[in-house]
């Protein structure tokens, strides 16, 4: 049991719960401030993971492949953007779903082997040494509270620490947003984009600006999920577009901290019940893969339940959002 719980609260501070932490904010400026249904928040965590990893097999510098992986997350936007903003959020949703299919998709090929990897993907050896480099911390484990990990390889403090800084700046700038003109705008669009129209202001350069920086966000996210591991194009398929909408819904949409609090609390819940059903329930009674599906069911009911009887998520406001009203 004390393994349990020790594997589930490191996931308060895992990078792959600062990955998701990172796209569901960015998804929280599509549809929390603005109304957005992006329902491809994968395809530009896919994009950025493939700009970063290509680009830093190449030798390019950190930073370089940083840039990189946001202009194909701005390039992506725009190409989305242009053809369905002006025609409703149905359209978007659709689009967007398809074309991240569409990169999952081509990124898998054969044909493109040599460059993405296939489906087998690019290894991590290939592009982590630049960032690795980077770390001012020794050589070494360390143990910090409750949890200990190596410095610098691989799933490491140094990821960590860069990882939960993204996150922090990405909340100080989401809270800044969210009380500036410029989010204010956005939140009139969401709520009635007739009346910013009357004002004099295009709600579709608007809602562009915000659908490509929500995309930068989730780029950002799709590198810090594939620091760690591979990247593998599966792995950043329609599922990790339902698990974003998840973590927005729990933790409340049009809220500064709930993506953080429902990417935790997901996260921490999902190794809990995981870890729990293996300790008590025999593997003759349930496989190891029907755990990894009972946990996800469990999940799904639970997102039900707030659905239901809280919709506007734990943090959030049931009077902040209008298709709450």
């Amino acid at each position: 049991m004390n393994d349990i719980i020790s594997n589930a609260l490191g996931e308060i501070i895992a990078p792959t719960t600062a990955a998701y932490a990172l796209a569901a904010i960015g998804l929280n400026i599509h549809f929390g401030m603005t109304g957005l249904f992006n329902m491809g928040q994968a395809g530009f965590m896919l994009l950025g993971a493939y700009g970063f990893a290509i680009t830093q097999s190449m030798g390019w510098s950190v930073l370089g492949s940083v840039l990189m992986s946001l202009v194909l997350a701005c390039a992506y936007g725009l190409l989305l953007g242009i053809p369905t903003l002006k025609l409703g959020p149905d359209y978007l949703s659709m689009v967007a779903l398809a074309s991240a299919e569409i990169i999952r998709i081509v990124g898998r090929s054969t044909a493109m082997t040599n460059v993405t990897g296939g489906s087998s993907g690019i290894s991590p050896e290939h592009y982590s040494d630049g960032f690795r480099a980077l770390s001012p911390l020794p050589e070494g484990r360390t143990h910090f509270l409750l949890w200990t990990y190596s410095n610098n390889v691989a799933n490491s403090w140094w990821l960590r620490i860069v990882a939960w800084s993204l996150v922090l700046i990405a909340v100080l700038l989401t809270w800044a947003w969210f009380r500036s003109p410029w989010g204010r705008v956005l939140k009139g669009i969401r709520e009635d984009e007739n009346a910013i129209k009357s004002l004099g202001k295009s709600p579709t350069k608007f809602k562009m600006q915000a659908l490509v920086l929500g995309g930068c966000f989730g780029a950002l996210g799709g590198i810090v999920f594939v620091l760690p591991r591979s990247v593998q194009p599966d792995s950043l398929g329609r599922q990790v577009t339902f698990n974003t909408w998840t973590i927005l819904l729990m933790g409340g949409a049009a809220t500064v901290l709930g993506p953080v609090l429902g990417s935790v609390i997901m996260w921490v819940a999902l190794t809990l019940i995981r870890g729990f059903m293996r300790g008590v329930i025999p593997t003759t009674v349930i496989t190891s893969s029907q755990v990894e599906a009972i946990g996800w069911i469990i999940m799904g009911v639970v997102l039900m339940c707030i659905v239901i009887f809280r919709p506007q998520g734990i943090l959030g406001d049931r009077k902040e959002l209008a298709f709450n009203v």
